[in-house]
C-alpha cells in the first residue's frame, strides 16, 4: 500500500497532508507556495510512490462553485494528466477551515499559532484526508 496525499488548495498557499503506509491516519505534511504543487508531489512520488491523491473542492453552502473552483478544477486536470497511474478524488471541503479552527483551539494551540494561516491549511488538508477515509 502506498500513503495518500490530502490537497488543500489556495491560490497562494497549499497545505498537505498524507496518511501513513497503511492509509489509517493521517497526519498534517506541511504548506507549500501554489505554485510549487506539482514539483512537490512529483518529487514526493519518486521517493515513494502515492497510492492516490485528495482535493478539497469548494463549494458554497448551496453545493454551488465558489470563485476557487475553477482553480481547484484546473489543478484536478493537470494532476490527473501529470499523474495518470493515480487515482485522484476530489472531496467536498466546506467547514473544513472553521473545522480546523475549532481543532486547533481544543489541542491548545496559541492564539498566534491559530491566526497562521499555513497551520489553518495543514490542519484544512487533514480534516479533508480523514474524511476521505472515513468515507471509504
Amino acid at each position: 500500500m502506498g500513503r495518500i496525499l490530502a490537497i488543500d488548495y489556495g491560490h497562494k498557499r497549499v497545505g498537505l497532508a498524507v496518511t501513513d503506509p497503511l492509509q489509517l491516519i493521517a497526519t498534517p505534511l506541511e504548506t507549500i507556495h501554489s505554485q510549487d504543487l506539482l514539483t512537490y508531489i512529483k518529487t514526493l512520488h519518486a521517493k515513494e510512490p502515492l497510492a492516490a491523491l485528495v482535493i478539497g473542492m469548494p463549494k458554497t453552502l448551496l453545493n454551488e462553485a465558489t470563485d476557487s473552483t475553477s482553480a481547484v478544477v484546473g489543478v484536478v486536470r493537470r494532476l490527473r494528466k501529470d499523474f495518470p497511474d493515480v487515482p485522484v478524488h476530489e472531496i467536498d471541503e466546506r467547514y473544513t477551515s472553521r473545522m480546523a479552527h475549532a481543532a486547533m483551539l481544543a489541542g491548545g494551540l496559541s492564539k498566534k499559532d491559530r491566526r497562521d494561516k499555513a497551520t489553518v491549511d495543514r490542519v484544512s488538508a487533514t480534516l479533508i484526508l480523514q474524511s476521505f477515509l472515513e468515507s471509504r
